[in-house]
Formats: structure tokens, sequence, C-alpha cells
């Protein structure tokens, strides 16, 4: 998988991002999730994400406002640590769910 690939699947009850989540792949891990339902069950699994950086918080930031905005309720599970750090960094890890640093 290139630095610029990262698969997005939305079954339904889940979407799982595999792959980076940095500037060269968030647009188009953007642009395929406008375009599925949010998950049935409200999890967001990013146990496959492989890299990160301010791009991945980004996007993680922008799937919660659009859960706000249609009324639901989401949750980022398996979040890596990486990500979890960038987003304390950012002053936005407990809103996205991940464990104090």
């Amino acid at each position: 998988m290139s630095e610029s690939t990262t698969a997005f699947q939305a079954d339904g009850d889940r979407w799982v991002p595999a792959g980076p989540l940095t500037m060269d792949s968030v647009a188009n891990v953007l642009a395929a999730s406008v375009e599925a339902e949010l998950p049935a069950s409200g999890v967001i699994d990013l146990g496959q994400i492989e890299a990160v950086d301010s791009a991945g918080v980004a996007l993680l930031l922008a799937w919660e406002r659009r859960a706000a905005v249609e009324g639901k309720r989401i949750t980022f599970a398996h979040l890596p640590p990486s990500l979890a750090s960038l987003a304390h960094l950012y002053g936005v890890g407990e809103f996205l769910g991940a464990d104090p640093i």
C-alpha cells in the first residue's frame, strides 16, 4: 500500500479505514466517507491505521462534526497511540476518546 493509498470500508455497522491517515490520503478518505451512511453502531475502527499526521486528527474532527450535524454519536475504536498523542497535543484528545497521557 503506497503512502497515499488508504482503504475505506463502510459495511453499515462500522467504518474501517486502513492504511495511512496523512496529508497525502485524508482528502480521498473524506471524499469516500461522504458517500457512506454513518456507521449504524457508531463505531469507527482505527485498528488498521498505519501512519498518521495532523491531517488524520482533522479527519476525525470532521467526522465528529458530521455526526453532530446528523444528530448521531460516533466513537473511535483502537485509536493508534500516535494518533492519540497528536490529538492530545492539539487539545482534542478527550473529545476524540483518546486515553489520557
